[in-house]
């Protein structure tokens, strides 16, 4: 056989085998006939061999075994993902006999080959680009559907604006939270961005690309380019990375539609990437090996060391992404542990080689960037269908390698050793523990110490001589009725004392016949229960007879027994925790923390096998803080959510990827000086000149769009403006012209005082007419003057005047101070209380009742007028460094949002109470917003939190409830009404649930998300699977970014005293105060 020859079928081999690894973890299907058969059967493409696998009624074809049976290989079972680069000085074990094997390889490599050869695009990157097509044919399908709201950008410009130096988020355009999470873990690298943003294509390839790979890898570089000077230098708060998919989409046909696997598109990814840099470390290297940057990167080598049928063998192999099962381990160390060592190893360590085989894998060389792939999915044979692992599997922050590297050989080969031994010794004590902890030989079992403490207790009791039946009655009916007659209501006797002997006699027959008729229908018989105790007997059961001998005996036995087991227990106990503290601290000697790598990135999975949603934290040394990268939404987080969002075992979120780096190589993630300053580039001084321009472009066009936003905004404004002074101007003739009772912006336009201050008074102190909504605010403030005007002597306006006032004053100042009960808020009846309670200043107060008391309307006889008309004057003479108008608006403001966000409120509550949570929704949404927002201002700005907060949350329940029923009917219509409810509706406010984390709202999100992950596994039509497979990615979406839904439903037009029954009425049947606690 050639060299030629042999280096072609050890390539062969590899990929063979990375296929039928592959297909083991697919499909969970062990048989390697069986996987081999498929292979054939599908001429090695990875998509029909597992369709032929999972196939129920399909026939099997008849094959030779023996034609497949030789490909079995001795290298990993697991898929390790081999460069271009690897060695090829593999040590030959499958014997001399190569025919079979290699018309095997002929089989399944024949098609792939030729098509690779034609195109140099080869069988999984034709699967990748059917997820891209399906993301870019996602996006576009959105653009169609009714509920673009969900996922529409803010028409806002400003709401998409960067602040200062924030990372830039990136859009998901249909099922690509998993680029979002990949690309945003790999910027992060410094180096890795460097790399990326300085490429520059080689030169014999600008003009006519040589094949297929090249015309593809070379624009999408250029996207990626882009796609990354943008990451750093954009003002948008998010960037749309859809011309980079268009890209990788435009390489691929293909039409079918899955979600992409984060680890798989990172592999490829990187492959893609190792060849566009590969083509121009070729160029650039003249006469020498050529290095390629991301080989150096992300690529590695481990030690193949084993034994297979007695013979021994070594093999060294390249890996990228390494990975990792979870299923049935706690940590990454118990992972990797596993990883390294595969089978019975006995005879390597031994002098005799025997038939055992077996092999240890041993780093030789660790990449700078570390990636760990978790295999949390598993194909479920009886279900037909691949499931997600929910174990929970912790990771250390700083992961030290120490143990893996092959010159540590020898002595991690003896610390596995005393770990194992240990291991062994501590099993025997846990099982010695639990004999100590679950005594006795029935089904139920108690700690020993307590059994003994028990019989202890008995043989102390008092010793009685009364049997337990004794005093029972036996000729007391079998209903137990002697015991449960009742003494009547005037009797005065004891519970426990016995019925007199004339309650038996005629007088009590009538009565006591139903009751007997009743007692007979009874079940359930309770004679001692229903007893009466002898005053001698104890509550607990005790021993009838025993001596003082005998008492002492015992007792002295049993606690010296019971000191004995407790003794044994701790001895066990602390024997057990050193154990486990040794093991911990196997490899904490200095000699073993040589090679730390630090956590960089975690990617995220939430949802089920079928869908789910991505989104990674990345760890921030500059910052020294972690960050969560969730599509467009970037935000700070901590160590405490990323443990809770990525060990596992909380929802069904859980870490699907780790990336680690050497801590020792700084370079990865420290930032670039300038060589002439030595200042640190940043922004737009990192990319080189093409990027800066085309950065430079995007910001103008930006820039542009928030121009012409500002523009129209104000001519919106200037419009409003001027159709507010007309309406003023129509109605300033008219001295009792009404003005409305909800809530409206005040025009701050200014004017001579004299004419603006009835225009300016707040609409809630405006009196219309006597007979309006306003009335009792007219009525309090007449009673006021009368009151004055009684206790005064002097009669003059101005005294009345301001008598009035501080009788007003008084009497609002103890509303504001009682304590009311939940259904009267005395803030809604007046202003002035509601000021009271936040502390306004004085001057706004005196100002606020001033302008109360110079009403028109208190016109009606010469008193009064006098006092409205020194009231107006006064106002008048109010100079402007008295009284901060800004301020004095702001406040009024605010009282103004306080009553729309009761008039929300109390809408909500009603329509909620009334089932009808359709529309009841909107008006708790915002009514919780508002409220909020008033709340960041003061404790008594607003409502109670807990009930808007409780309500708002039921209500989303209630409606996921009615929308999971709907979808569960099957009908097409009812389908189709479900699904809308939680797209128009629910889906829109579930990131207002997750912002706060509340643990209650949590609780709430998670519930709606499982009853609808909890369909994937039920048998549907295809219809309906169909449309749950699109719309689960919305619903686990956890992006918190407040995305635009409704707009604020219009008010009701509520007076004064109406808000007040309103409010009352459904507070009073909520039972919940608005302000509690205060």
């Amino acid at each position: 056989m050639t060299v030629e020859q042999n280096v072609l079928q050890q390539h062969s081999q590899k990929h063979q085998q990375t296929l039928l690894n592959q297909l083991r973890e697919v499909t969970g299907t062990t048989d390697i006939q069986l996987l081999q058969q498929a292979l054939q059967v599908s001429n090695g493409d990875v998509a029909e061999a597992v369709a032929f696998l999972t196939e129920k009624n399909s026939k099997v074809p008849q094959q030779d075994e023996t034609t497949y049976y030789q490909t079995s290989q001795v290298a990993s079972d697991r898929y390790i993902s081999v460069g271009s680069q690897a060695d090829t000085n593999v040590i030959d074990l499958t014997g001399d006999d190569k025919d079979d094997l290699q018309r095997a390889i002929a089989l399944s490599l024949e098609e792939s080959s030729r098509a690779f050869r034609e195109t140099g695009i080869t069988d999984e990157e034709q699967a990748i680009s059917r997820v891209l097509e399906a993301s870019i044919a996602e996006n576009k399908a959105s653009l169609k559907r009714t509920h673009t709201e969900v996922w529409s950008d803010s028409p806002n410009p400003h709401d998409r604006k960067r602040i200062d130096s924030c990372p830039v988020g990136l859009k998901n355009v249909g099922n690509t939270c998993w680029f979002s999470a990949v690309i945003q873990s790999l910027f992060n690298l410094l180096e890795f961005q460097r790399l990326v943003l300085n490429y520059s294509p080689p030169a014999r390839v600008l003009d006519l690309p040589r094949n297929q790979k090249e015309h593809r890898n070379l624009p999408f570089m250029q996207e990626l380019r882009n796609l990354f000077s943008l990451m750093v230098g954009s003002k948008r708060k998010y960037v749309d990375p859809s011309r980079a998919v268009e890209i990788l989409k435009d390489a691929f046909k293909s039409s079918e539609s899955q979600q992409q696997d984060v680890s798989e598109f990172t592999h490829k990814l990187l492959d893609w990437l190792e060849d566009a840099f590969q083509m121009k470390a070729e160029e650039d290297s003249v006469g020498e090996k050529p290095k390629n940057p991301m080989v150096e990167l992300f690529y590695g080598r481990f030690l193949a060391v084993g034994v297979l049928e007695g013979k021994k063998f070594e093999n060294t192999e390249m890996f990228g992404q390494y990975p990792l099962q979870v299923n049935g381990f706690k940590d990454l160390h118990e992972c990797l542990e596993a990883a390294m060592v595969e089978g019975e190893i006995e005879s390597l360590h031994s002098a005799e080689n025997s038939a055992r085989s077996g092999q240890e894998h041993w780093f030789t060389e660790l990449p700078p960037v570390l990636t760990f792939e978790l295999s949390r999915f598993e194909f479920n044979q009886a279900l037909g269908r691949p499931e997600k692992i929910h174990n929970k599997l912790e990771f250390p922050s700083m992961l030290y390698m120490d143990r893996y590297m092959d010159r540590n050989r020898e002595i991690t080969r003896i610390k596995r050793e005393e770990i194992r031994r240990l291991k062994e010794h501590l099993t025997v004590l846990q099982q010695r523990l639990e004999r100590y902890l679950s005594y006795g030989s029935g089904p139920k079992r108690f700690p020993l110490a307590d059994v003994l403490q028990y019989a202890m207790e008995f043989a102390s009791s008092k010793p009685v001589c009364t049997s337990p039946v004794e005093d029972i009655d036996t000729s007391a009916p079998p209903g137990g009725t002697t015991g449960q007659q009742l003494p009547p209501p005037s009797s005065t006797a004891e519970p426990d004392s016995v019925p007199p002997p004339e309650s038996s006699g005629p007088a009590s027959a009538p009565a006591a016949a139903p009751l007997a008729a009743q007692q007979q229908r009874v079940p359930v018989h309770k004679p001692f229960t229903q007893s009466r105790l002898p005053p001698d007997l104890p509550m607990h059961p005790a021993p009838r007879h025993i001596t003082e001998e005998e008492l002492r005996v015992l007792e002295g036995c049993l606690h010296r027994w019971r000191s004995e087991v407790e003794n044994d227990t701790r001895d066990l106990q602390g024997s057990i925790t050193r154990i486990h503290r040794t093991i911990e601290l196997m490899y904490s000697d200095k000699s073993m923390m040589q090679v730390p790598y630090r956590l960089h990135a975690v990617l995220v999975h939430e949802g089920q096998a079928n869908a789910g949603h991505y989104w990674a934290y990345i760890y921030d040394p500059h910052q020294r803080c972690w960050m969560k990268y969730n599509d467009i939404s970037v935000t700070k987080s901590s160590w405490e959510e990323l443990v809770r969002d990525s060990f596992g075992g909380y929802r069904n979120a859980s870490a699907y990827c780790l990336m680690y780096i050497n801590d020792k190589k700084p370079f990865l993630i420290e930032e670039e000086f300038d060589k002439e300053t030595g200042q640190i580039l940043s922004g737009m001084d990192k990319l080189p000149p093409d990027l800066k321009q085309y950065v430079k472009e995007d910001n103008e066009q930006f820039d542009k769009e928030i121009e012409e936003w500002d523009a129209m905004q104000a001519r919106k404004a200037q419009q409003e403006k001027l159709a507010l002074a007309a309406a003023a101007a129509s109605a300033a003739p008219s001295s009792t012209s009404t003005s409305t009772s909800s809530p409206q912006p005040m025009s701050i336009e200014s004017s001579p005082p004299d004419n603006s201050v009835a225009q300016q008074d707040p609409e809630y102190l405006e009196q219309p007419s006597p007979t309006g909504d306003f009335k009792h605010l007219q009525e309090d403030t007449e009673r006021a003057i009368s009151r004055a005007a009684a206790e005064q002597e002097d009669r003059s306006p101005e005294v009345l005047l301001n008598a009035a006032i501080k009788l007003e004053y008084a009497r609002l100042l103890q509303f504001a101070q009682e304590d009311t009960p939940p259904e009267l808020d005395y803030r809604l009846h007046h202003v002035i209380v509601y000021f009271i309670q936040n502390e306004a200043p004085k001057k706004i107060l005196e100002r606020t009742l001033l302008t109360q008391f110079a009403d028109r309307n208190l016109a009606f006889d010469e008193r009064c007028k006098s006092i409205m008309q020194v009231a107006r004057a006064k106002l008048d003479l109010i100079k402007p460094e008295e009284v901060n108008m800004d301020e004095y608006e702001m406040w009024h403001q605010d009282y103004r949002n306080f009553r729309e966000t009761t008039v929300l409120m109390v809408t909500g509550l009603e329509l909620f109470q009334k089932s009808n949570y359709v529309e009841a929704l909107m008006y708790l949404i915002y009514s919780y917003q508002y409220n909020r927002e008033l709340l960041l201002k003061g404790l008594y700005r607003g409502h109670d939190e807990e009930l808007l907060g409780y309500h708002r949350r039921e209500c989303l329940l209630k409606l996921n409830e009615q929308a999971a029923a709907m979808f569960e009917s099957g009908e097409e219509r009812e389908v189709s009404t479900g699904l809308g409810i939680m797209n128009e509706l629910v889906v829109p406010c579930i990131p207002l649930l997750l912002a706060q984390e509340a643990e209650k709202d949590l609780l709430a999100v998670e519930d709606m998300r499982n009853r609808w992950c909890s369909y994937l596994g039920q048998e549907m039509e295809a219809n309906l699977q169909e449309k749950l497979t699109d719309f689960l990615p919305k619903l686990l979406d956890c992006s918190t970014e407040i995305k635009s839904f409704h707009d604020p439903p219009k008010l009701p037009s509520y007076s004064t005293l109406e808000l007040c029954e309103r409010f009352g009425r459904i507070m009073a049947a909520v039972g919940r105060a608005p302000g509690e606690g205060r």
